[in-house]
């Protein structure tokens, strides 16, 4: 019999916890060389486990764990450093990051480059001016590691280069279309996909995507439900139902 594969000091973010027994948890992971991986996480949820205080979501972890199975067994857990994890709407924020993963990416299918611009995403959740930009920069890479982002440099049709005089907007099937409503400049859509073509442009892409916020997070938001299948993610709508409370509370009279 083959032995059972070892993953030691592996970069690793949580995406997803729940119960599988009465100490022990299942953690859906999210890792920069193995892709989405679940684990077994036994006697996690003991009072006296170690664990407890690093098994948390949006923080970068070290993670050693054993097995060949489809849910593998965690040996050791240690954390990586850098920011806490964040609160309110940085927290809903991340939130929905690893729901996208969760309902996009296969397991055990490894995309290290999004695993790094995971890392940079979160990173910026704290910083309220970042954010959106963030969220909507992410959401680029994904589409693109997926292989469902059409290009940002050509019309959809006729592969072209876009017209200079004319605004466009991002197709699910057809790719950039021209409108007359509600597009983006063709040299927008061309930075655009020049920030994508490497990490190091990560700070561009996000200011771009914060500058053009309003059009763009529409678009790809037709896209992600479009080829995720779902025609709400539930993060997204939990976050607009804490709004409306919001609001609501600050129009009530003391």
């Amino acid at each position: 019999m083959a032995l059972a594969s070892r993953v030691q000091d592996e970069p690793c973010y949580i995406l997803h916890r729940y119960d599988w027994s009465e100490s022990s948890l299942i953690l859906e992971t999210w890792s920069r060389q193995h892709g989405r991986v679940a684990l077994v996480a036994k006697g996690a949820k003991k009072p006296n486990s170690q664990w407890r205080p690093v098994l948390l979501p949006l923080q970068a972890l070290q993670l050693d764990w054993w097995g060949d199975a489809e849910i593998r067994t965690l040996k050791a857990a240690r954390w990586g450093g850098g920011a806490v994890m964040p609160s309110g709407d940085g927290l809903l924020a991340g939130l929905y990051l690893n729901e996208l993963l969760m309902r996009t990416m296969a397991r055990d299918d490894p995309h290290p480059q999004l695993f790094d611009a995971y890392a940079l995403a979160v990173a910026a959740l704290r910083d309220e001016q970042q954010r959106s930009g963030a969220l909507r920069a992410f959401e680029l890479h994904l589409l693109q590691s997926l292989g469902v982002l059409p290009s940002l440099a050509l019309h959809g049709t006729t592969h072209k280069p876009l017209d200079e005089s004319r605004t466009f907007k991002l197709q699910a099937e057809a790719g950039l279309q021209a409108t007359a409503t509600h597009g983006l400049e063709s040299h927008v859509w061309r930075a655009l996909d020049q920030a994508l073509a490497t990490l190091e442009s990560w700070p561009s892409l996000v200011l771009l995507c914060h500058q053009h916020e309003l059009l763009l997070r529409p678009q790809l938001r037709q896209l992600l439900h479009y080829h995720s299948g779902l025609t709400v993610f539930r993060t997204r709508q939990l976050w607009r139902d804490v709004a409306e409370v919001g609001q609501r509370a600050r129009v009530l009279p003391n």
